[in-house]
C-alpha cells in the first residue's frame, strides 16, 4: 500500500504540462481569387513557359472599378520575362471589365 501512496505522490507532485497545438488559421486573400485568374491567363498566353515567381503588386480603386494588379516571372528555354497582368473589374458585382497583359524584361 505503501508503495501505492508513493507513486501517487509522485504523480500528483509533478506538474505536468502537455503545451496545446493552435493550428494558425491561415484567411485566404482577398487577392486569390484574381491571382487565380492572373496565372490562367498568363499560361493560356505562354503555353510553354514556366511560372517561376509570383508577386501581388497591389489594387487601384477607380470609381466603381478596381483593378488588382499583378507580376509574374516567367521562364522558357531561351528567355526569362516578366509579365504585368492588371485586372480590372466592377467593385459592386466583381464582373472583369477587362484583362491586360504586358511583357517586361525586369
Amino acid at each position: 500500500m505503501k508503495k501505492v501512496y508513493v507513486m501517487l505522490g509522485l504523480l500528483f507532485a509533478v506538474p505536468l504540462h502537455i503545451p496545446e497545438m493552435v493550428l494558425a488559421q491561415q484567411e485566404t486573400p482577398a487577392y486569390a481569387k484574381w491571382g487565380k485568374m492572373a496565372v490562367e491567363e498568363v499560361k493560356g498566353k505562354y503555353p510553354h513557359a514556366k511560372i517561376v515567381d509570383y508577386l501581388h503588386e497591389g489594387k487601384e480603386v477607380h470609381g466603381a472599378s478596381t483593378i488588382e494588379k499583378f507580376k509574374l516571372w516567367l521562364k522558357q528555354p531561351d528567355k526569362e520575362f516578366g509579365v504585368h497582368v492588371r485586372i480590372s473589374y466592377l467593385t459592386s458585382t466583381q464582373e472583369i471589365e477587362k484583362i491586360e497583359l504586358q511583357e517586361s524584361q525586369s
